[in-house]
């Protein structure tokens, strides 16, 4: 038996990342042009909208980021990489 299941954005939320994440995403925030792209891939939820005087970006909590480079891979600008944790 198949079954589709479909989880929104953020439903893993109350898990919070291990020692086992291998990757963690930095964002320019001088080349952000907070179109949300990131966010709204993001299958934990843990990328969200800053507003600083008249700047808008995007930043990530790394408490929940497992790493999966979906949002460094979707932003249109590249203003995500990804950088390897220190071990």
């Amino acid at each position: 038996m198949k079954i589709n299941i479909t989880a929104e954005s953020g439903a893993t939320k109350i898990n919070k990342t291990g020692p086992w994440r291998v990757q963690y995403p930095v964002i320019e925030h001088e080349k952000c042009i907070a179109c949300g792209l990131c966010a709204r891939v993001c299958p934990e939820g843990c990328v969200f909208l800053v507003e600083e005087k008249e700047k808008k970006f995007y930043e990530k909590d790394l408490d929940y980021c497992k790493g999966c480079s979906v949002c460094a891979v979707e932003c249109p600008v590249k203003c995500i990489q990804m950088f390897d944790e220190d071990k």
